[in-house]
């Protein structure tokens, strides 16, 4: 099941005009630039400050799976922090984000009508707003299911009730995610 937190930083990620650090010596290099030392590094990742210098100075080059991991995420999370925020800016005021998802979706509405969930692969762009939403909930540290919701909210309002022009009241939920892409 992919993540909607996931695909906000995978969505960021690609908004990068140069490639992150590839080798692990040159991960650790950008990590100790950035942490302005190695015990900061060796205490954020769960390892100690010698193996960091070892990483460093070349003596190491392979980390194990779960290290190379753990490296990576914190190399890209710190990467062009100012081309990261012009994108989210960008997609927050003017451009908004495509949301392309397969998902369950299920429905409150009117009696009479299917509201039985059923899986669907739906395509939608969201409006500057929801975008704002679901940047803004992710720095605040938002659960997965509150961003969920948000992203239920735009996808009920963009591509079930066609932006309040049908299907007033119709509620969304939004479970079950088999996939999920996010592209300024």
């Amino acid at each position: 099941m992919d993540s909607i937190g996931d695909g906000l930083d995978r969505a960021l990620e690609s908004a990068f005009t140069r490639r992150p650090p590839q080798s692990a010596q040159a991960q650790m290099k950008y990590l100790v630039k950035q942490l302005k030392g190695t015990r900061a590094v060796a205490r954020l990742l769960r390892i100690s400050q010698r193996t960091v210098e070892r990483y460093v100075s070349g003596k190491l080059k392979r980390p194990r799976q779960d290290l190379r991991g753990r490296i990576e995420r914190e190399v890209k999370k710190r990467w062009q922090p100012q081309v990261r925020a012009k994108a989210r800016k960008k997609a927050a005021s003017t451009d908004g984000l495509v949301v392309s998802t397969r998902a369950r979706f299920g429905f409150t509405a009117a009696p009479g009508t299917t509201d039985d969930a059923r899986i669907r692969d739906i395509t939608q762009a969201l409006p500057p707003e929801y975008a704002d939403r679901l940047f803004t909930a992710r720095e605040q540290g938002a659960t997965e299911h509150q961003l969920q919701q948000i992203a239920a909210d735009g996808l009920a309002q963009m591509y079930f009730r066609a932006n309040d022009t049908r299907a007033h009241g119709l509620g969304v939920e939004f479970t079950d995610i088999e996939q999920i892409e996010i592209q300024l």
